[in-house]
């Protein structure tokens, strides 16, 4: 061999080329056989198109991790009443899409461009067939009608405006329809002031008979009816307002009454703190028995999402589960809630309920009827798989557009709404 390098140099170097080629064509194909398709591969396994990827699952990718390459990606959520169920409705975890109808690629109004912040990447129905139950909808009196806006100053412009309030109360009303043991929860940032409006338009949108009363409320941090007694009372929409006096007015419940909640924007998200909103009563107070957890910063932007929905939204959870004085969160909120390393907010729902149900690290180890702490053995990989397709709704999950085409519309509006009188922009 020293002979080939000091007697012939070149040649030496065209046959360790050709070897070079050879290894790489032949670990090419060890790969290509060796790699998942049509339906077959798991979380995190490298994809190239939907298909590819598992029930629950979609190949997207992380940039602001360094993943680059597409792969299989949690997209749905197992609904945790499907596997203990009978429970008080807060004794489980559910997942809450904050401005939930602020959709990228929503056409504007006509010959108007939209100047406003983006949250989510698909349709309300879509997030509710993935296992969304809890919705932020900001409402405003706007063109005679109540609108869906991203707006500040308490007021709605076409440049904020998405669509008339009653198209995505529509969409709830026929998943409840077709969904009988489903419960939805609404949370409105509420700007309006026509008078019964609210009222009048959830029963022109046919959900006043999914109304949960507010006089069966609990007011001082007892349990809630269980999900049983609620689905056969029919009661299956929880709707709160951040308006105290719609409650008397409308029947609409004051959100603060019920609900703890931490502070949204950028102070939630940040390390080691889970302060309170202000409106809200401190986390610990146990005057309340629902804790909704925000967890999305002040300007969103879709390819960071990923990034904030791994390892710091598990700390953050830790984090407020000691605020809130060992109480962990009925609802967590977030933005483009598909996006993630590999689990994401769906990972984190499925430890909450398996701890809080059934004492086991994930829900999908419970087992109904099973003593506390009578775990079925599971594996837990760092980023968890859709171990039980148990209660997750079949069909492939699916972005507004293809997952692999990554748009980024709020790039241009967080330098836009950086001028300090936009600041007022209601998160």
């Amino acid at each position: 061999m020293l002979a080939c390098f000091t007697d012939y140099p070149s040649l030496c170097r065209a046959t360790a080329a050709i070897g070079y080629l050879f290894l790489l064509l032949f670990s090419f194909f060890i790969t290509i056989s060796a790699a998942c398709f049509n339906g077959n591969c798991q979380v995190l396994d490298s994809c190239s198109q939907a298909t590819d990827c598992g029930p629950g699952l979609y190949c997207g990718n992380c940039p602001a991790l360094g993943k680059s390459q597409p792969f299989c990606t949690r997209g749905q959520a197992i609904i945790p009443t499907s596997i203990i169920g009978g429970l008080p409705f807060n004794k489980y975890s559910w997942l809450m899409t904050h401005n939930s109808f602020s959709i990228v690629d929503a056409p504007s109004l006509p010959g108007v461009q939209r100047l406003t912040f983006y949250n989510q990447e698909d349709t309300v129905t879509n997030q509710l067939m993935n296992g969304v139950r809890g919705l932020m909808l900001d409402m405003y009196d706007f063109n005679g009608d109540i609108w869906l806006c991203h707006s500040f100053r308490g007021q709605c412009f076409n440049f904020t405006a998405f669509q008339p309030a009653i198209n995505t109360l529509r969409e709830v009303e026929a998943f409840l329809s077709q969904n009988p043991s489903e419960i939805v929860t609404i949370i409105i940032e509420d700007y309006v002031h026509t008078p019964k409006g609210l009222s009048n338009l959830f029963t022109s949108a046919g959900l006043d008979k999914y109304w949960f009363p507010v006089s069966k409320m609990p007011r001082k941090g007892e349990d809630w009816p269980t999900v049983n007694e609620m689905v056969q009372a029919n009661h299956r929409l929880l709707v709160f307002t951040s308006v105290a006096s719609k409650e008397a007015e409308e029947g609409i419940a004051y959100q603060w009454k019920y609900i703890l909640e931490n502070e949204a924007g950028d102070p939630g998200v940040k390390p080691g703190s889970c302060p309170n909103r202000k409106e809200s009563r401190p986390l610990n107070s146990k005057s309340a028995s629902l804790f909704l957890m925000n967890y999305f910063p002040t300007y969103p932007v879709e390819n960071e999402a990923c990034k904030e929905h791994s390892a710091p939204l598990a700390d953050m959870i830790g984090t407020c589960f000691k605020a809130a004085g060992s109480m962990l969160p009925n609802f967590i909120a977030v933005n483009f809630y598909m996006r993630s390393d590999g689990g994401g907010v769906f990972y984190d729902l499925d430890s909450m309920n398996g701890q809080r149900l059934c004492g086991c690290k994930t829900i999908a180890a419970c087992q109904a009827g099973a003593p506390f702490g009578t775990c079925k053995n599971i594996s837990m990989p760092s980023s968890s798989p859709m171990t039980s397709t148990a209660g997750s709704f079949s069909g492939s999950v699916q972005f507004s557009k293809s997952a692999s085409a990554v748009y980024y519309p709020n790039r241009f509006v967080v330098g836009f709404f950086s001028i300090p009188w936009m600041l007022l922009l209601s998160l």
